[in-house]
């Protein structure tokens, strides 16, 4: 069957009471940009607390629904006839042709479910369930009724125009991107900090990135991994500006002055210094990582009040609490899983401690940090003014 309208449900968005219309303004401003990337022409609108798209002509049905399984906002995607007659006994023959090629296999349960949007209408949804249940069991004897737990939920709206409808593919849920501000992510060429990025992003918060590139200790495959890993995550949020920042000379400095076991928290206190500054430069409010409770030993919680001293900003931590395998399986589902574990090393594991600190005392973490004071500002403005960015989408 070809459908050229679709019907868009939100979830969340419907607890947002006299705000609602800015979040289905912002839904319908990502459906449209997602769906740019499809061939074909489209219209996005919104009506009566309804978010419609409409195709214009032939597209390919596949790419649409993968396309708008990536907005975050949409709770549901109903492939759906659009009638504007609403003649009832034309209306009839419209909803048993609608069955007829929805399911070829006419052995199935069915409910009719009626809504009279336009009080107008001269029947009632109650008639209309009875009638259009009446027709379907009159052209095709082998289905039945069961209002309890019927295989096919079929829906029939009379408003402006009638909609009818029965399949209800999932969306992502969650948020439309760019209602809850802009952050910015500490993105490595590993499986956690992809998946953070996703997660924040479907609460609506716009994604900018940093990487901490450290040639030549770290390849041009590396950075590549991580420019990948950004334009897939970009599916989902949109474009990300991924800003890479050449970490070669902090490291080095922190390896010949500071104790190894500390060179692990050391630089990342760095670098969330540097993401900082360029999230502020950036109108970022807020810092995300992929970092989670006991996995490493930069992620005892001693280790992240360590790091955290070094931050204004709130950092947000969206798998704390995961264990492996379910970030695991979240990256497999967004697909970043083939990328992140391409064997091309960051700078986070070049240069980690053998016997890293997992309770890192402040009071030396500060005394070797004073070792830093000849050379390290110098350091930081020239890896911060020197940073290179990619634009990823």
């Amino acid at each position: 069957m070809e459908y050229q309208s679709f019907l868009i449900k939100y979830a969340e968005i419907g607890t947002k009471g006299k705000n609602r219309y800015l979040f289905e303004d912002a839904l319908v401003h990502q459906i449209k940009n997602a769906l740019k990337k499809v061939e074909g022409s489209f219209l996005a609108s919104k009506e009566s607390g309804r978010i419609y798209v409409q195709a214009l002509g032939q597209y390919d049905y596949d790419e649409v629904i993968e396309a708008l399984q990536r907005v975050f906002g949409i709770a549901w995607i109903c492939p759906m006839l659009q009638i504007e007659d609403k003649d009832f006994d034309h209306l009839k023959h419209v909803v048993v042709d609608y069955v007829n090629q929805a399911y070829p296999d006419k052995h199935f349960t069915f409910k009719v479910d009626s809504r009279r949007a336009d009080k107008q209408y001269p029947v009632h949804s109650e008639q209309m369930n009875r009638d259009f249940g009446e027709e379907i069991l009159k052209a095709f004897p082998e289905t039945r009724v069961d209002v309890h737990q019927p295989d096919v939920l079929l829906k029939v709206e009379v408003r402006k125009v009638v909609n009818i409808y029965s399949l209800m593919i999932p969306g992502p849920g969650g948020m439309p991107v760019g209602t809850n501000g802009k952050a910015m992510l500490l993105l490595s060429g590993g499986i956690d900090s992809p998946v953070a990025g996703y997660m924040i992003a479907k609460r609506g918060v716009k994604i900018d990135a940093v990487y901490f590139h450290a040639p030549p200790y770290t390849s041009d495959r590396a950075k590549q991994k991580v420019v990948d890993l950004a334009r897939q995550v970009a599916k989902f949020s949109g474009p990300i500006p991924l800003h890479v920042v050449n970490f070669t000379d902090i490291q080095l400095y922190i390896y010949e002055q500071c104790p190894h076991e500390e060179l692990t928290i050391i630089m990342r206190r760095y670098m969330m210094k540097i993401a900082e500054e360029i999230a502020r430069a950036n109108d970022g409010l807020a810092l995300i990582t992929g970092e989670s409770i006991g996995q490493v030993a930069s992620q005892t919680v001693k280790s992240l009040a360590a790091t955290n001293e070094v931050c204004k900003m709130p950092v947000f931590r969206p798998l704390i609490g995961f264990d492996k395998q379910e970030i695991v399986d979240i990256s497999q589902k967004i697909g970043t899983f083939d990328t992140s574990i391409q064997p091309f090393e960051d700078c986070c594991t070049i240069f980690v401690a053998k016997h890293p600190v997992i309770k890192p005392d402040l009071e030396r973490i500060h005394k070797s940090e004073r070792k830093l004071e000849e050379k390290i500002a110098q350091l930081v403005r020239t890896a911060i003014d020197t940073a290179e960015m990619i634009w990823c989408d």
